[in-house]
């Protein structure tokens, strides 16, 4: 992430207000910054989504294609990430910058979609063995404002709730070989379960103290922290820890099984409120930027 040349008077001001309860913008340590959200934006996309939070943009967009399942897994269709950072976000970002981190940013959503408790992939199976739908969710990061990982997760959930899965029917044996017929009718779709997709919760360390939804400068005030990904029932289904410093074994036990988890699950039922209000709006009343 962008490195940000901070005095050592700065962070010592930042160290006290987090010290204080009482962070540089006005926040609590468990206050999150206000969330933009709209979606369909992406006209050729099955689902989109763009969220803003604070100085940090993201724009989602989610294609559903028909392919052949994994060997493994005959019943299930899946889901595929791709990151890309661009170089306009963060002078960081230039030439090859954004690849590790976007990479890092693509393995963390993976593992934390491999639970079975997050999103039924059964739902996307057409064909037994056969056929499945496949999910493929790019991910492009407009600008870097910190905390990145819990804006990109927030932005896939509000794209993958938008997404529109076509129809489809199994029509009568040809042979020995089914034939599918996809609806002609383009709202004759189906959606997501999506309630229990989770949000991913960054906590960092600054002082005696964690806070959530660091900014840039609290990022290079904190020498750890962790990244928690937590199912809308409040299971943890992926954790990395960040950062060169240490953790104390119970301060990491406190920050993932309270703060994180508690944190998770009201950030969740947040942005699915936001959701349903934003499905409200009339078509004339949303303003996108691809609009």
């Amino acid at each position: 992430m962008a490195e940000i040349l901070l005095s050592e008077a700065e962070k010592a001001f930042i160290h006290h207000g987090v010290q204080d309860d009482l962070r540089c913008d006005g926040r609590t340590r468990l206050d999150y910054r206000p969330i933009i959200l709209e979606t369909g934006l992406v006209s050729n996309a099955s689902g989109s989504a763009r969220l803003r939070l604070a100085n940090s943009d993201i724009l989602v967009g989610v294609k559903v294609e028909l392919a052949s399942p994994l060997p493994d897994k005959p019943q299930e269709g899946r889901l595929e990430f791709f990151v890309d950072c661009s170089a306009n976000a963060t002078p960081e970002f230039e030439g090859r910058g954004g690849e590790d981190l976007a990479n890092e940013i693509c393995r963390f959503l993976q593992r934390s979609y491999a639970s079975g408790d997050t999103i039924n992939l059964s739902e996307l199976s057409v064909l037994t063995g056969q056929q499945c739908w496949v999910l493929y969710v790019d991910i492009l990061i407009l600008e870097c404002g910190g905390n990145l990982y819990d804006a990109v997760s927030l932005a896939v959930k509000s794209a993958l709730y938008a997404t529109q899965i076509p129809s489809i029917k199994v029509a009568t044996m040809d042979g020995d070989q089914p034939e599918l017929e996809l609806s002609d009718d383009p709202y004759d779709t189906k959606r997501l379960n999506t309630q229990n997709i989770p949000c991913v919760v960054t906590l960092m360390k600054i002082g005696n103290h964690y806070l959530v939804d660091p900014t840039p400068e609290e990022e290079c005030c904190s020498s750890s922290g962790i990244v928690v990904a937590v199912s809308g029932n409040k299971k943890i289904t992926a954790v990395r820890k960040i950062g060169s410093g240490s953790l104390h074994p119970d301060s990491l036990v406190s920050m993932l099984k309270q703060t994180g988890s508690e944190v998770g699950a009201v950030v969740n039922t947040i942005l699915m409120k936001k959701l349903l209000e934003e499905e409200t709006l009339e078509v004339s009343q949303k303003v996108g930027f691809m609009r």
